[in-house]
């Protein structure tokens, strides 16, 4: 059983940025409870790879934030399996990894990990908790752009389109009031976004998770999946096959870049693909 901290994300050749995942190997013989404490003295989002329970998978992994067990983690999983590879324990073939949200699959492609993310389950959020959202932001409901969606991919997360990324950058977001308001809207975070010009495939975002322990993410690979569906839901992320990139963490001092590989419109079943720069640290 081997720990190593895996910066995920981080911008190409930085040294800082990215979003920290403390990557544990050989954890069959922990219990969750000690994963759990692990996890809680990090402070950061954990990941826990054992041996799979199936012989359709080539790994299991589990999740951890401080408060709790997650379902899935997009960062934390390709620092696993990032690290998995520079150790030499995968060869960097298509590989699937059992999760608690299902079977993630995992590639190496010219030298970054990808990982996979089903079609995104899209729904409009209403009016009454639009103006909630605005208050707990501190923005005006005229800098809301468009509808509000609830997007989903391994789990819900509430896209606002913000008119600017000056808007984006300047938030004053009551935290006290984030978990109640994601527990009615049946969401796991806010994840406020702005376009970096007129149209995408640039993006910069902010996410605010509901119940993890800490009030903003760095780089969120699951919530940036659930903004890429959620764009082309809008016709704002193209019709042909798409790689989009995901900017966050600019707010917070660590700034951080996703890719999102959309398929070409009508191929949606295939799901998009997650991918990112990873570095032990």
């Amino acid at each position: 059983m081997t720990m190593q901290l895996v910066r995920v994300f981080a911008l190409p050749g930085a040294d800082t940025g990215g979003n920290p995942a403390p990557v544990w190997l050989g954890a069959d013989d922990m219990t969750t409870a000690q994963m759990q404490e692990h996890t809680r003295l990090s402070g950061h989002e954990s990941v826990f790879v054992l041996k799979p329970s199936s012989a359709d998978h080539q790994f299991r992994m589990r999740y951890f934030v401080p408060r709790h067990e997650m379902e899935m983690c997009g960062h934390a999983t390709i620092g696993a399996l990032w690290l998995l590879h520079a150790r030499g324990l995968w060869n960097g073939e298509p590989v699937a990894v059992e999760t608690l949200s299902g079977t993630v699959e995992g590639r190496y492609v010219q030298g970054t990990v990808e990982i996979s993310q089903p079609r995104a389950q899209v729904q409009v959020v209403g009016d009454a908790l639009v103006q909630e959202i605005a208050r707990c932001l501190g923005v005006e409901m005229r800098q809301i752009v468009g509808p509000v969606l609830n997007s989903a991919t391994s789990r819900v997360k509430t896209l606002v389109h913000l008119e600017s990324l000056e808007v984006l950058h300047t938030l004053r977001v009551d935290l006290g009031s984030v978990e109640a308001l994601c527990d009615r809207l049946g969401s796991t975070g806010l994840y406020p976004f702005a376009l970096a010009d007129s149209a995408g495939p640039v993006v910069s975002a902010r996410q605010f998770p509901r119940s993890s322990g800490y009030p903003e993410d760095a780089a969120t690979g699951i919530a940036a999946a659930a903004l890429a569906w959620g764009l082309r839901e809008q016709s704002l992320a193209g019709d042909a096959a798409t790689l989009m990139t995901v900017r966050q963490g600019e707010a917070m001092g660590s700034p951080s870049m996703i890719g999102v590989r959309l398929p070409a419109r009508g191929d949606e079943a295939q799901g998009c693909w997650l991918r990112g720069e990873a570095r032990a640290m």
